[in-house]
């Protein structure tokens, strides 16, 4: 309850970055309302916080726990912008756009974006850029009373299977963290706003790139855009899928990534679908079949989600290239979602182990990521990580289609399976009904609170979540 405490003051905190915005513009019906929003939110952060001392000892089960109720909670607060200021009418519309946007997915039930004013549209964007790297990781490196536990708590929410130190205090492993991911933020605002962005545009774009998050301004995404602008975001879509551990290493030393082997196949697995799609479109401007092969491939594995074509209406080969890459994700310690390329090299090489074994009784083969071997915990836990997974995405496609029969309307396979992949692995666009030229508005009340309960699940990447629903952690 303490750490909920310090998660909600700081996302009442947060809103006042769009107040101000909105205020510039002169959306001051909208300005008033955030602003009664934010201190309402911080006072009751605040409030949770005296009233509930830290403890002295923070378990593992606890951590899990705090972590995945604070980002239930955390979405719920962050969906009172959006009907404070009447920009989505329902709860339900609310909090899917909260759940959404601070796990970085991208899917939007917000079928006119050009009616938003620029405060919502910022809300937005600054949800997805600090749900990217972690909100609790945040609270970490700002708030000193949280310096207990702090390792069991990034562990909990770390967007990968291992939080890698940089110094030996977390606190400050993570603050240098953060300080990279701003840090190339800035640099991408610069080098859109050379371009045909004006200020706000190129701001709002950067927060929902490096994050992964995939929220625009417009309707048509980044295919709004001039081919600078969309290299541009390719560029920070891949920086962003990178290990940022890797970015402090490799910024002083570049070799380090050519070094690390989960980067090289991350590049590799890149490389080799883009040119697939490349074949499968191939159309009379080789630039523009080049550029939106690339954007897209990039979007989908790094789980971004922004799109420059309609890949709804690809032919259904290619379409299950982009299905199959929701399932893989970019690099462990990234802003990426899904599985990550790490987790798939070490059931690969679990994999293979197996086979030499059952050929060689007696041998010993050990399981690697690269050259470096694999614990036997790490590598159960990967197993685990990814039968649950598997379990929830088929649990969700099949409760999905259930919940569109109930309420009277068809919800194909495609649409269904999609739908719950891009919530899960936290893409944002699926197929058919829920493509990149759609929204999540047509899908049932019902289904949008199961879709943003998958978002929260795949961000906490499952095993926080499906904690609270055990009879055993509610006992310890």
């Amino acid at each position: 309850m303490n750490l909920i405490g310090a998660i909600v003051a700081i996302t009442g905190a947060a809103m006042l970055a769009p107040m101000s915005i909105a205020a510039i513009y002169g959306e001051w019906s909208d300005a008033w309302m955030m602003l009664l929003t934010s201190l309402t939110t911080m006072a009751l952060g605040l409030i949770g916080r005296r009233t509930f001392r830290h403890s002295e000892d923070v378990s593992m089960v606890q951590a899990f726990g705090a972590v995945g109720l604070a980002w239930f909670v955390m979405a719920a607060f962050g969906a009172l912008p959006y009907l404070v200021t009447g920009s989505l009418p329902t709860v339900t519309d609310a909090f899917f756009e909260s759940a959404s946007g601070f796990t970085a997915t991208g899917s939007s039930v917000a079928v006119d974006l050009t009616s938003l004013s620029h405060g919502i549209l910022f809300w937005r964007a600054l949800t997805q850029w600090l749900g990217g790297m972690g909100v609790i990781v945040l609270a970490v490196t700002l708030l000193p009373l949280i310096g207990v536990g702090a390792v069991q708590l990034a562990t909990a929410e770390a967007p990968g299977p291992i939080p890698e130190r940089l110094t030996p205090r977390f606190k400050e492993t993570a603050r240098r963290i953060w300080l990279v991911y701003a840090a190339f933020t800035v640099i991408q605002v610069v080098l859109l706003t050379v371009g045909e962005m004006n200020l706000f545009e190129a701001a709002t774009h950067s927060l929902t790139t490096i994050s992964g998050g995939g929220f625009g301004t417009r309707a048509d995404s980044i295919g709004a855009f001039s081919a600078y602008s969309q290299w541009i975001v390719i560029v920070f879509m891949v920086i962003g899928g990178t290990s940022f551990a890797l970015h402090y290493r490799g910024l002083r030393n570049p070799i380090q990534y050519l070094q690390n082997t989960e980067f090289r196949l991350y590049m590799s697995i890149l490389a080799l679908f883009s040119a697939a799609v490349v074949i499968g479109t191939w159309g009379s401007s080789a630039h523009t079949t080049i550029r939106d092969a690339v954007f897209t491939v990039s979007s989908i594995l790094t789980t971004t989600g922004f799109a420059t074509a309609d890949f709804g209406e690809w032919q259904p080969a290619l379409q299950l290239v982009i299905l199959g890459l929701m399932f893989v994700g970019a690099m462990a310690g990234s802003t990426s979602g899904s599985v990550k390329v790490f987790r798939l090299e070490v059931l690969l090489s679990d994999s293979r182990a197996y086979l030499h074994r059952l050929l060689h009784p007696r041998g010993i083969f050990a399981i690697r990521s690269g050259r470096s071997p694999v614990t036997d915990d790490l590598a159960r836990s990967v197993r685990v990580f990814a039968m649950l997974y598997l379990f929830a995405f088929m649990t969700g496609t099949v409760l999905l289609g259930m919940i569109g029969s109930l309420a009277g309307m068809r919800i194909d396979i495609v649409s269904s399976a999609s739908a719950v992949a891009a919530s899960l692995g936290n893409v944002g666009p699926g197929l058919e009904m829920v493509g990149p030229t759609h929204s999540f508005s047509t899908i049932p009340g019902l289904g949008k609170w199961l879709l943003s309960t998958l978002m929260i699940v795949g961000r906490l990447e499952v095993l926080p979540v499906m904690l609270l629903f055990t009879r055993e952690f509610w006992r310890h």
